[in-house]
């Protein structure tokens, strides 16, 4: 049986690339994708180019506000990775109440109130726990009255085979009326996998899309030759020339940060200024081919866009693996098949 998924702010198909991965163990249980919808044109483009090539109308690109949810068509499954400018430790933690963006995750609702999916996936970054005063009780307590058991957990993406320390909340949701019970995927089951920055770079294909090397000045390439594998441009101040030091008061982490190769990468980020693209342990900025082996895109996977377009995509992914590991426990809860599991570490 194949569960039908419908997906808003779908991005460029993090979710939908590990969910149609995954399959219950016996095999009874798959993924088939419906529809799904963004805003921007090169993300619709990248969704329907890897995730539904045969049927790209069925990728509805538009505001959100102004989708006729009624017309999507039924669902047995539903994934939604509602905006996070509200809520990143990055912004200003507006929330609901003072942000639009805060108020998205209504259009999620309406779609488990107008269909009824047998299931849901919701997620956002960690900082939308602590949004406005009780933002996430209040998103909690709507969802919960959509007619759906949550189990809700911060997911650290590190401790699941991924190569990078992103952590993100994430809300499974089961129709009342269903007698399954999802159990959070026990991370021990991984913790021999390899997650270093130096394998999931590795033997890179040579004609994987997306792998053009960014040029950068003369005064970058210098400031990155003083700065270490794992070292941020603060942690190398003292032995780099005045001229090359960064003179701001606010001092962010990431900033001309290299990546360490026997460690995971940092989070990978959708957007940002000078000094924050991620950096390769030479003198180099990642291209975005490495962003996307970052966030677990398999090699063949090719992005539409110019290269800032195709960075916000890869950074404000699901990483691919994180999604195909909680959908495969959501089959096989279905299916009736044990798997190891923990106790959620976030309440409802």
């Amino acid at each position: 049986m194949y569960f039908k998924m419908g997906e808003l702010f779908c991005g460029p198909g993090g979710l939908a690339c590990g969910a149609l991965r995954s399959h219950s163990d016996d095999g009874k249980y798959g993924i088939k994708h419906a529809w799904a919808n963004d805003y921007d044109a090169d993300t619709c483009e990248t969704y329907r180019k890897n995730i539904c090539p045969k049927n790209p109308d069925s990728v509805y690109c538009g505001d959100v506000r102004k989708l006729d949810i009624k017309g999507l068509g039924e669902i047995d499954a539903f994934a939604y990775g509602f905006p996070c400018n509200s809520f990143s430790g990055v912004g200003e933690h507006k929330g609901i109440a003072n942000e639009k963006f805060g108020q998205l995750y209504w259009y999620g609702v309406e779609v488990l109130r107008q269909y009824k999916p047998k299931w849901f996936i919701a997620e956002n970054v960690s900082g939308i726990r602590s949004a406005g005063s009780n933002d996430f009780q209040v998103i909690l307590k709507d969802l919960r009255e959509s007619g759906y058991k949550l189990v809700v957990n911060l997911y650290k993406a590190e401790e699941y085979g991924v190569p990078q320390t992103r952590h993100r909340v994430i809300i499974v949701g089961i129709r009342n009326d269903l007698k399954t019970e999802f159990h959070v995927p026990d991370p021990a089951q991984y913790k021999d996998c390899d997650i270093s920055a130096w394998t999931a770079l590795a033997r890179i294909p040579a004609d994987a899309p997306n792998n053009e090397i960014r040029k950068l000045s003369d005064t970058v390439v210098r400031r990155l030759s003083y700065i270490k594998p794992g070292q941020n441009v603060w942690q190398a101040e003292d032995s780099m020339p005045e001229e090359l030091r960064i003179k701001t008061k606010t001092k962010i982490s990431q900033i001309y940060r290299k990546l360490d190769p026997n460690k995971p990468s940092y989070t990978i980020t959708a957007a940002g200024g000078g000094g924050t693209f991620g950096y390769y342990w030479d003198n180099r900025e990642l291209t975005n081919r490495e962003r996307a082996r970052i966030q677990t895109f398999p090699d063949d996977y090719e992005f539409v866009g110019d290269y800032s377009s195709v960075r916000k995509q890869i950074g404000m992914a699901v990483p691919c693996r994180l999604s195909e590991i909680v959908t495969t426990a959501v089959l096989n809860s279905f299916a009736g098949i044990e798997y190891p599991w923990v106790e959620p570490n976030l309440s409802e």
